[in-house]
């Protein structure tokens, strides 16, 4: 975008000499920002599909079903679930999550 508007600066405002250096100028600057953005939007691999939920928190609805992101998922969990508890996702294991309660056990003292 810098190189475009260096080239149009160019050709319509700036004197001959001073016309090349706006260019290479904005040709530059288009340059380092690309290499910047480029470095940048590699620093983390992406997550998708059912592994990006790995670490999100979620909703109990049923005994064997947590909302999540506004979706029903299957549960599976050593911990006692009631609906509405909170559970952090541990892992997931195709279709099914594994969960595991966050905060205290449902009749236990109060935080």
């Amino acid at each position: 975008m810098l190189l475009l508007g260096g080239i149009l600066l160019a050709i319509f405002v700036v004197p001959w000499p001073w016309g090349i250096a706006t260019v290479l100028g904005g040709g530059l600057l288009d340059i380092a920002e690309s290499l910047v953005l480029l470095r940048w939007s590699r620093r983390r691999r992406a997550v998708t599909g059912a592994e990006a939920l790995v670490g999100s928190t979620g909703v109990v609805a049923t005994r064997h079903q947590v909302r999540v992101a506004g979706e029903l998922w299957r549960t599976k969990s050593a911990d006692e679930l009631v609906p509405g508890d909170e559970v952090k996702i541990v892992a997931v294991d195709g279709m099914t999550l594994t969960v595991k309660r966050e905060g205290p056990p449902p009749g236990g003292p109060s935080a």
